[in-house]
């Protein structure tokens, strides 16, 4: 280390920074390793940041060494303090996180950017024009800040970081005091709080309390100092008395006096309307037991020795709070005719209210708590823990690197407004989250500024703009589950009433469209429409049709129909056999039931494919038994008189999840590169075996003619893969062969 660097002064001339006992100090908690690493990091932060200066006039170095000092006094580990001294270089200077990670490894530069991406937070304004931050909108960008990181250190780095600039922020003008502070307040201190880094925590409120309400901070602060001497007389009698007495009983316990802030008086008075003098807790001990029965029993030397004030007892070891949060809280008069507040806990109780699962915000701020989001919280914190169970702190963080809020994504609006969605969501779903008219008008949408399909799975941290058109109107395919335009049931509930409120004529014609689509793609051409709409459920065809127009009865609900009501027919027809016609065989699979016929053989036929949901028919052939083809095939209609009567009466049996049958499917398009790679995807993903691919492609016109067998487990099934091949790019038609 260069000698050149081991005095500086501060801007008021005092001493205010020594390297060489700054790296004592490192030396005495890590080990000869990370000191050296951490060493590296110090003469790296120098060197980058230069002649830079703070607003205080100080050496801008100065900063991430106390960012760092911060994160040494919570014994938090090498990488995060080698992090924490260079956790502004990317931004301030022009050293790259590709240069990081060459010189200090991959933690390192990952701890760094995401510092440097939860800068977010002041990227984007708040509306509400120095009021109070929207409470639903600040506890969304804390989740958001959560979410975003792959690891909770960069978090603790961040808050390290929010305190060093509260402690100097006296040497900013009072615009950006006051937005700073009402910042810190709505976003960093609850995350202190959710973190159990109490010490961080107070500080922080007690600090922005100080530029929000200086008055206020001013004359609590008075008033604390004038009897901060007979207050701490008095606590240290009182603690004095109340160990003797549990010394007698044979109680265990540690007592102390428990230290109170200055926010923390202006909250509870305000909350309470009430005065200075009349806040109980102003003067408070903690009685700290072994086991709960020593909490009652040490309970009961208190209201013993003194009397308890009426409604200002609470026992939340017997009834916890929602949060877990357990210990019993009592006021008195103590010696001296004075308010004394006493909160007694086991010494577990204590740990987790300090580091576990307790989210005691939600508790002071009087919000609904969101369970799925506590727990993870608490997961969080259990990191906090590392230096009692770890002798290598960095081998403890490695089992802890994030899997935070995989039930939710937080995404920001151009303004800065965070909106929570169900993972998974798209643009459009964003769109109708936003306004049901701007999700009517979306035609495209951008994600970072970059132009994004509208299936896009958007991710914690986008920033969405949505691209309108004037005259926009939904298009049905959002209502298809295979296309993943809409995965939020909001969103496409308001597409479907969008469309139950257009013209019925032109439901009707765009439903009848849709089906005959359908069933030519799914070659089914001898269902009867009148048929079918009565099947589900619908008296008239016209109803039926503006259903499926109004996309209330999508193309795939048809198709699991028409599997369905093939199963149940053929569930009846085997009833009725059971009376009339005992004889009945199946194949060795059970797929097919032969009506009156025992003991023969059964195959598919190759030249039609037939697969449950189609009607069929047995053909007895000479030598290979029943042949099984559909009853529009065209070899069956083909048959002559003669051979009509080897014609039999066959029917699908019950279905069998594992059976997969063998589906011509054709498919036009334009020819392009990876179109056949594309389609084989999709075959891929729906776990769809390719028996045969034969591929044709004219020259001239660059059309691609296919012609692919796959095992095909239902006609559901089918009608998925076809919808997703049929919005494929340059895909003309696809259907099922016949």
């Amino acid at each position: 280390m260069q000698s050149t660097h081991s005095q500086y002064i501060t801007a008021d001339g005092q001493p205010g920074f020594n390297l060489g006992e700054w790296l004592h100090v490192v030396a005495g908690q890590y080990s000869s390793e990370d000191y050296e690493a951490i060493g590296a990091a110090a003469s790296f932060c120098i060197e980058a940041h230069g002649d830079q200066k703070r607003a205080s006039g100080d050496p801008y170095f100065l900063h991430p060494f106390a960012v760092a000092s911060i994160l040494i006094h919570l014994k938090m580990d090498a990488d995060t303090i080698r992090a924490a001294l260079l956790h502004d270089v990317v931004e301030d200077t022009d050293i790259t996180i590709d240069m990081l990670r060459e010189q200090f490894g991959d933690t390192v530069a990952m701890l760094v950017d995401g510092v440097t991406k939860m800068d977010i937070i002041t990227d984007y304004p708040d509306n509400s024009g120095g009021a109070p931050r929207d409470k639903v909108n600040a506890e969304s960008l804390r989740k958001l800040l959560l979410a975003m990181v792959e690891d909770v250190r960069v978090v603790l780095i961040k808050l390290a970081d929010r305190l060093h600039n509260m402690r100097t922020l006296s040497f900013l003008d009072r615009e950006k005091q006051l937005s700073i502070a009402r910042e810190t307040l709505d976003i960093f201190s609850p995350l202190a709080n959710r973190l159990g880094i109490w010490q961080i925590k107070w500080e922080l409120e007690d600090l922005s309390l100080r530029y929000l309400e200086p008055e206020t901070y001013k004359n609590i602060a008075r008033m604390l100092d004038e009897k901060r001497i007979s207050r701490e007389k008095y606590i240290d009698n009182v603690l004095e008395i109340i160990r003797k007495e549990l010394d007698k009983a044979g109680i265990k316990a540690e007592v102390s006096g428990r230290p109170k802030h200055i926010y923390s008086i202006w909250k509870k008075m305000k909350r309470k309307g009430v005065g200075f003098h009349e806040i109980f807790d102003v003067r408070a001990v903690r009685i700290i037991t072994e086991s709960v029965a020593d909490c009652y029993a040490a309970l009961g030397i208190v209201h013993t020795m003194w009397k308890h004030i009426p409604k200002e007892f609470d026992d939340y070891i017997a009834t916890p709070k929602e949060n877990l949060y357990q210990s019993i809280h009592t006021a008195v008069i103590g010696p001296e005719g004075k308010t004394l507040e006493v909160q007694i806990r086991t010494r577990e109780m204590h740990e987790h209210a300090e580091l576990g699962v307790a989210a005691h915000w939600v508790y002071k701020e009087g919000q609904k708590q969101d369970a799925a989001f506590e727990s993870k919280i608490a997961w969080l914190r259990q990191l906090l823990e590392w230096k009692e169970e770890e002798e290598n702190a960095g081998d403890f963080i490695d089992r802890f690197k994030a899997e935070v809020y995989e039930d939710r994504v937080y995404v920001l609006t151009p303004m800065g407004k965070v909106v929570d969605l169900s993972r998974g969501a798209t643009p459009l779903d964003f769109a109708y989250h936003i306004h049901t008219d701007v999700g009517h008008r979306c035609r495209g949408a951008k994600v970072n500024g970059r132009i994004v399909p509208l299936t896009y799975e958007l991710r914690s941290g986008d920033q969405v703009e949505i691209l309108t058109t004037r005259n926009g109107t939904p298009s049905r395919d959002w209502l298809n589950p295979y296309l993943g335009y809409l995965k939020t049931s909001r969103a496409r509930a308001k597409v479907r009433a969008w469309f139950r409120q257009q013209d019925q004529e032109k439901n009707i014609a765009a439903g009848r469209l849709m089906l005959d689509r359908e069933l030519n793609r799914l070659g089914v051409s001898n269902e009867k429409i009148e048929t079918l709409s009565t099947k589900m459920g619908f008296g008239d065809v016209s109803d039926f049709l503006s259903a499926i127009g109004r996309g209330e009865v999508s193309p795939g609900k048809i198709a699991g129909y028409l599997q369905k009501e093939v199963e149940s027919e053929t569930h009846e027809d085997t009833e009725l056999l059971r009376h009339h016609q005992p004889r009945k065989s199946r194949n060795m699979d059970g797929d097919v039931s032969i009506h009156g016929v025992g003991n023969l053989m059964t195959n598919i036929a190759r030249c039609c494919k037939p697969l449950p949901g189609d009607e069929i028919v047995g053909y007895i052939t000479k030598g290979r038994g029943v042949s099984i083809h559909r009853k529009d095939c065209p070899n069956i209609l083909r048959l002559g008189q003669e051979d009509r009567g080897r014609l039999i009466q066959v029917s699908w049996g019950g279905r069998q999840e594992s059976n997969a049958y063998p589906v011509d499917i054709h498919v036009l398009a334009y020819d392009r590169q990876g179109l056949l790679r594309d389609i084989t995807a999709i075959f891929t993903n729906e776990k769809v075996n390719v028996l045969a691919v034969n591929t044709m492609t004219d020259i001239k016109d660059h059309m691609a003619r296919m012609s692919l067998t796959v095992e095909i487990v239902d006609i559901d099934q089918l009608s998925r893969i076809l919808m997703k091949i049929s919005q494929l790019p340059n895909v003309i038609e696809v259907k099922r062969k016949r």
